[in-house]
């Protein structure tokens, strides 16, 4: 009889790259049935994958009661928790991991994969204390250690989507497209193709978990400089690029209210000490290759991507 995987954010980028990976995996779709996890089961999103044999289910992550019914009888969790973007001092991603994280515990998951990143405010012993989708992420990963839920830890990286769909690469009248950042040209990206390959680590976790409980894996294809995403973006889309370093207050401007300082402390990170502080990604890229998967670069997602441009 296959195991349950309860999928989080089952219509997001993060949710339903695993749930794809998994049904595509010749082993694991054998292996698992998805449960699949939105806020709304009724649209059409959510009906494709219930067209595909997922189970989808709503549930209230404020809620204990409606999340032990979301969970129960699940061998594996995903999950992902969701920012509150731009509301100062909300803990409401912290209180929605740890709600998961007692039910997980309290139903006997035997393995939560958790969408984990770094403590910003710790690691750079508070002077960068203005990045809570990292924070509260770093904080719900120390919970879930604490209450012993056998778990592992998949941190992504910076998202290749960010350049194409949220406009980071602007395209200007001249025909150039200009990348600002308040750090330098050579500050190290971790870009990963979030909807590709997020389920690709999932995925590998799950053909691994004795060897992954308790572990942290960086997901990202490579480290990328600001100097190589512009020349590969010119190599693969022929167009002209030019990269602008912007001061802090300028860069805050861009990006109204807190989510501007958020995001500018974010990037300033990304500089120093470094959105994995340099560790090193062949642990994480040998997992993938266990598991016969292979990271998306960034010149093969614009390769599939530039024609949206």
């Amino acid at each position: 009889m296959a195991k349950i995987i309860t999928v989080f954010g089952a219509t997001g980028q993060q949710g339903g790259s695993v749930i794809n990976t998994i049904l595509q995996d010749d082993i694991l779709s054998k292996e698992f049935k998805i449960r699949g996890i939105s806020r709304d089961i009724s649209k059409p999103q959510s009906q494709a994958l219930a067209s595909q044999g997922v189970e989808l289910v709503s549930a209230d992550m404020n809620s204990k009661e409606s999340l032990l019914k979301a969970i129960e009888g699940s061998h594996s969790v995903f999950l992902v928790t969701t920012p509150a973007w731009g509301v100062e001092g909300s803990d409401a991603e912290l209180v929605h991991g740890k709600n998961v994280a007692d039910v997980s515990k309290e139903t006997g998951v035997k393995h939560l994969i958790f969408s984990s990143l770094l403590n910003v405010t710790n690691e750079t012993s508070g002077r960068l204390k203005h990045v809570p989708h990292f924070d509260h992420k770093a904080q719900v990963e120390q919970y879930i250690r604490s209450i012993d839920v056998p778990a592992t830890f998949v941190l992504p990286g910076y998202f290749m989507s960010n350049y194409t769909q949220l406009g980071m690469l602007r395209k200007g009248d001249d025909d150039v497209y200009t990348l600002a950042y308040p750090v330098g040209k050579d500050a190290q990206f971790p870009l990963i193709d979030i909807a590709s390959d997020m389920g690709k680590y999932v995925a590998a976790a799950l053909k691994n978990r004795s060897a992954v409980l308790g572990a942290q894996f960086f997901a990202a294809a490579d480290y990328y400089t600001p100097a190589r995403i512009l020349a590969e973006f010119e190599e693969i889309t022929g167009k002209k690029t030019r990269f602008v370093q912007v001061d802090s207050e300028t860069y805050k401007t861009f990006i109204p209210g807190p989510m501007g300082q958020e995001m500018l402390e974010n990037h300033l990170f990304i500089e120093s000490p470094g959105y994995f502080k340099g560790e090193s990604l062949k642990e994480s890229h040998d997992l993938l290759e266990k598991a016969s998967y292979r990271p998306t670069t960034w010149k093969t997602f614009l390769e599939q991507n530039k024609y949206s441009l």
